[in-house]
């Protein structure tokens, strides 16, 4: 409520308690007591007008009608309803300011309600006195209750503006971090098809009028790793869509496209065996089903591993992966040996591995390795998002390697296959 609604309102209230009381006055004369005559209409006005302006001077309001309301008695005016405007006033000010005011106030409205009582002899000092007093605890209470109600209103309003206020940062937050995934699956998707592409470009460019058959078998390659490259990328793209409801279509395993985990992982190795390298898989223990979540970040580690080895080592490279099924965590491991040896000349004019550029072993379950580079850093926030851990580095003797862990269901599925076949 505005100021401007408050004085209309306090000045509708005061205007119908003037009516109500010069009603009562001319209605009921006793002629016992001065008659009700101008003067005293004027100090009821003054009275009782005061209060339009009870919510915002408080404390003037009730001087000014408690001293009028003293003049009217000692002037010997009958007794009339006049006497209620200043513990109007008086709850106001109870209702507005803290105790250490209130009890002024109290003692100077309680004066002139008893000096009011004694004056029209209507009771004896005692129960005028009681009656003084109750009528003030009443209003006090009523007045401090209004307070508090008052004050609490205002320490909701800050919570509910804070919780908005933390509502829409975790929207935010949330909205960057499905921009993170998406761009990590990007990244995965991209990366690693795009690198199959282009190493099986170059090879048909070179054979291509010496070895036909090579060079049609790089074409077959590059024709199936573009099909795969756009069903994952429409797959993926199915988070950003809108439905037709107008709510976001939500993000689940089916977005990173179909043959996305380590039940394909057979196909990944075929398809990177047939982009130069020589891919083997070797499982142990019982394979047991993961999460669908858990799974797809098995696969994209894998398969980002496998990429910066054909980008980095060059064809040729041997690529060992490793699943080990223990008790609780699934162990994956992806090692290559470097890659063949390449004659010196090629070595001077090739740029360092990016990847050799890390530390022996970086990255942990928690996402705050030092790994260099986009994967490595992909890698591991999407571990550290399924509770695992991850490292990554140069082997001692040559080659690089990709290990981590993920947390695997606490009931083993009996049926479970082998994502190698065996």
């Amino acid at each position: 409520m505005t100021r401007g609604q408050k004085l209309l309102i306090d000045t509708a209230m005061a205007l119908a308690l003037l009516t109500v009381v010069l009603c009562f006055a001319v209605q009921y004369r006793l002629p016992e007591w001065r008659a009700f005559d101008a003067g005293a209409a004027l100090l009821t006005c003054v009275i009782t007008l005061p209060l339009a302006l009870r919510r915002i001077a408080p404390w003037p309001v009730l001087l000014v009608s408690c001293a009028a309301l003293a003049a009217y008695v000692s002037l010997g005016y009958q007794p009339t309803s006049n006497i209620w405007p200043p513990m109007l006033a008086f709850f106001t000010l109870a209702s507005l300011r803290p105790h250490r005011h209130v009890v002024p106030a109290a003692l100077v409205v309680g004066a002139v309600w008893f000096h009011h009582a004694m004056a029209t002899r209507a009771m004896s000092a005692p129960v005028a006195l009681g009656q003084t007093v109750l009528v003030e605890l009443l209003a006090w209470g009523f007045g401090f209750t209004l307070r508090r109600l008052a004050q609490r209103n205002v320490q909701l309003d800050r919570l509910t503006a804070r919780l908005r206020a933390e509502e829409g940062a975790r929207a935010r937050h949330a909205v960057t971090e499905e921009r993170l995934r998406i761009a990590r699956e990007l990244h995965d998707v991209v990366a690693h098809h795009l690198s199959v592409v282009a190493l099986q470009s170059g090879v048909a460019r070179l054979v291509f009028d010496s070895d036909a058959d090579t060079a049609r078998t790089a074409l077959r390659t590059i024709e199936d790793t573009s099909r795969q490259t756009l069903e994952e990328m429409r797959g993926l793209l199915r988070v950003l869509r809108v439905s037709p409801d107008g709510t976001e279509a939500v993000a689940g395993p089916a977005a990173a496209g179909p043959g996305s985990g380590l039940a394909a992982l057979g196909d990944l190795a075929a398809r990177m065996t047939a982009a130069g390298l020589a891919v083997t898989t070797e499982t142990s223990g019982a394979a047991r089903e993961l999460a669908p979540g858990a799974d797809l970040c098995a696969y994209r580690i894998v398969q980002e591993a496998l990429t910066n080895a054909l980008k980095h080592a060059g064809p040729g490279t041997a690529v060992r992966i490793t699943l080990g099924y223990g008790p609780a965590v699934l162990t994956v491991a992806v090692r290559d040996d470097g890659g063949p040896p390449r004659p010196a000349a090629d070595r001077s004019k090739a740029p360092a591995p990016a990847q050799t550029s890390a530390p022996a072993w970086t990255g942990s379950g928690t996402g705050t390795g030092t790994g260099t580079g986009h994967g490595l850093i992909g890698m591991r926030e999407r571990v550290g998002l399924y509770g695992g851990t991850f490292r990554a580095g140069p082997r001692r003797g040559g080659g690089y390697a990709v290990e981590f862990t993920l947390p695997l269901p606490v009931r083993p599925h009996p049926g479970a296959v082998s994502p190698s076949g065996r």
